[in-house]
């Protein structure tokens, strides 16, 4: 049968292990994917097709910095002098001065003598990792990593392990069990997603030294986050900005962009420019999204009191959620993951939630494990106190009738 012919029967499997067909989510209300947002209104909010405003609770934009008007108008600027498009690949035609100065702004602001722009966060990770090892290496990742990590440890080919989530006695069993393979290369998350908590970076640092291992830390949801200036996790911990080897972030959370890099040593970006197949075979990133990218670092570094509003607003609603009764796991950022058990509960919450003009999703198997399904929220800086009393107040009413408060 033709791939494409087969694909409904294929379609139907993608949740045959999981809670519901997407039929079945739609059928019950459950389908919240996908919704198209319309328009970008002040304060978190936004203008949802078939729901109108909305309390945007599932954002990455941690700094509210979507929409600023310097970072529009720098994009405007950049479409007028360079166009909507490249002439192609960064190596070959696409190069353009701004991509220059992207890079030496990420490169100044993570303390590194370098970076390398790629296309998409997903694709920095993949094509990093699979350029640096090889079959006789050996990549070990915390278990809760993000899945652009894990597939490209996938795609490298090389021996692939995991250790415990933030567990340093499992990280440092298995440093040890490979410590005479090829080239080891310890990746881990430094705010993981969906549990909202911090790597464990000093004695991760401390372990890969001791064992002449390699460090890489995804700081997709760091950069703009933690650190008293929003510099990432090195800064959280009082760390020097040599501590991590490779350094991997993103240009589509706090930065309103799109996009992902890698800053380290000038050795190591100039080999990625020519070996990472991910940067060599695609198409530059656009001036329009370069630009905003690159003022959105300089707002960032101007306005650093919306890291602390960030921060307050985070503790706010974490404060308003623990008094109603909810379970938070283990979140020390504003990533909160509201515990709910079962995978109806959580879909039940979330459409009570959506219905009262929350946007927030369900989080549940295979993405987390049985039994942990959860609505995930994420705070922003731009939040005002009396929407996020709002949402506290409509999540405990709707946990309360659902049974996951008592």
């Amino acid at each position: 049968m033709p791939i494409v012919e087969d694909l409904n029967q294929e379609i139907a499997k993608l949740h045959a292990d999981a809670f519901l067909t997407i039929e079945e989510h739609k059928k019950k209300g459950y389908y919240f994917w996908l919704q198209a947002v319309k328009e970008i209104l002040p304060n978190g909010h936004v203008w949802v097709e078939g729901r109108g405003d909305m309390i945007m609770l599932g954002s990455y934009s941690y700094l509210g910095l979507n929409q600023h008007p310097r970072i529009n108008q720098a994009a405007k600027e950049a479409v007028d002098k360079y166009g909507t498009g490249t002439h192609g690949s960064r190596l070959l035609t696409g190069t353009l001065d701004i991509h220059e100065r992207l890079e030496k702004k990420i490169a100044e602001f993570k303390g590194t003598e370098s970076a390398i722009l790629f296309s998409t966060g997903y694709v920095a990770n993949v094509a990093t990792i699979v350029s640096l090892l090889g079959k006789e290496d050996v990549v070990i990742c915390d278990k809760m990593n993000h899945a652009s990590i894990l597939d490209g440890c996938v795609y490298s080919g090389t021996r692939f392990v995991r250790y415990h989530h933030n567990d340093m006695r499992s990280l440092e069993n298995r440093l040890r069990e490979f410590s005479s393979a090829g080239r080891r290369l310890v990746v881990v998350d430094a705010v993981f997603s969906m549990e909202g908590d911090i790597a464990n970076l000093p004695e991760i640092a401390s372990l890969c030294k001791k064992y002449n291992a390699s460090l890489m830390v995804d700081e997709a949801h760091s950069l703009g986050v933690l650190g008293a200036r929003g510099r990432g996790i090195e800064e959280y911990f009082g760390l020097p900005p040599d501590t991590i080897e490779i350094k991997m972030g993103t240009l589509s959370k706090t930065i309103p962009s799109s996009g992902g890099y890698i800053a380290g040593s000038a050795v190591l970006c100039t080999y990625l420019k020519h070996a990472a197949r991910g940067f060599v075979y695609s198409g530059a990133p656009s001036a329009m999204a370069v630009a905003a990218a690159l003022a959105g670092f300089e707002v960032m570094e101007q306005e650093p009191e919306r890291i602390s509003r960030l921060w307050e607003n985070a503790e706010y609603f974490k404060n308003l959620l623990r008094q109603e009764g909810f379970d938070l796991g283990n979140t020390q950022t504003p990533i909160i993951p509201i515990m709910c058990g079962e995978t109806e509960s959580a879909a039940n919450l979330a459409k009570y939630a959506q219905d009262r003009g929350l946007f927030i999703h369900a989080i549940y198997y295979p993405t987390v494990p049985k039994g942990k399904a959860r609505l995930r929220a994420s705070v922003l800086a731009c939040h005002t106190k009396e929407d996020l009393a709002y949402c506290a107040q409509v999540l405990a009413q709707g946990a309360k009738e659902y049974g996951i408060l008592k």
